[in-house]
């Protein structure tokens, strides 16, 4: 049988289902081949600065349920993956040199766009790569799901449905803020799940008027209640004509999150007692 040495990384943030990702791949790879799996520390940093591991099979066990990722990750944004900063490091050439010099037959790397992005340079540079589509935004081109966002949809509801109680018992407007700041997939799908009255998502601006119809509406039928899922990358149609610092400046000004503006052009608008809800946020 054919020795083969694969490197695995993870990168970007941490989401559910990294470790059991990490397993699989050690799995399979155990059984089809006989094979070394080097395991690369903090994402494509560990790469760049030559910081790995080899890896033992029983370091594969007991991790399916755990969360992180044992291997560590970091965020290498990729517009920064050819510009040689104030280290004097070409990040590609060294990459190139760890691969190599590591005598890997592939690199497997488990991360979300710009991960992948800078996967698909490496194997534009010649080294054989596999991307395998992490993120909890399910953002990734030509992926139906990817690894993360069903875990974070279980919570995105859980918490929607939480709020519903409280939000009846004292007749309020409830903006709920969602990860999702170009993509509105877990918002949408929690939203759906959750029972919300109103869905606001990056890829469609909203009016905030239509919002406080629905509001108004709901009280004429005696339900002194409303539940909006925001993703946090939602914006008015008059936001979504401004060019990206510009939005953020403004928003900066005002509120610091999307749901806190709509709660608090709600309470404007329609005259109700309206909150915004961050989960996680301090």
């Amino acid at each position: 049988m054919i020795r083969r040495r694969i490197g695995i990384l993870t990168s970007g943030g941490d989401c559910p289902g990294l470790n059991a990702a990490i397993r699989g791949v050690a799995r399979a790879s155990y059984e089809m081949f006989d094979c070394e799996i080097i395991g690369i520390h903090d994402g494509y940093r560990g790469l760049f600065e030559n910081d790995w591991q080899l890896m033992r099979k029983e370091q594969f066990s007991g991790i399916l349920t755990l969360g992180g990722t044992i291997l560590g990750t970091n965020r290498t944004p990729f517009s920064k993956m050819r510009v040689i900063g104030e280290d004097n490091v070409d990040k590609v050439a060294a990459m190139k040199k760890t691969y190599k010099d590591l005598k890997l037959d592939c690199l497997v790397t488990l991360g979300g766009n710009g991960t992948h992005k800078t996967a698909n340079l490496l194997s534009e540079e010649g080294l054989n790569v596999i991307g395998l589509p992490k993120t909890i935004d399910n953002d990734i081109y030509g992926t139906d799901f990817t690894f993360g966002f069903h875990t974070a949809l279980d919570i995105a509801t859980d918490v929607i449905d939480r709020i519903h109680t409280t939000a009846a018992s004292h007749g309020r407007v409830m903006a709920i803020e969602i990860m999702g700041n170009k993509a509105g997939w877990l918002t949408l799908y929690s939203g759906v799940a959750g029972g919300a009255d109103v869905i606001l998502l990056p890829e469609i601006p909203y009016s905030i008027e239509n919002v406080a119809k629905v509001v108004e509406r709901r009280a004429k039928n005696n339900k002194g209640f409303t539940i909006i899922a925001v993703a946090e990358g939602a914006m008015t149609m008059e936001e979504a004509k401004l060019k990206k610092k510009e939005r953020e400046t403004k928003r900066a000004a005002t509120h610091y999150s999307a749901a806190a503006d709509v709660a608090h052009q709600l309470e404007e608008l329609v005259g109700v007692e309206a909150r915004a809800v961050v989960p996680g946020h301090i």
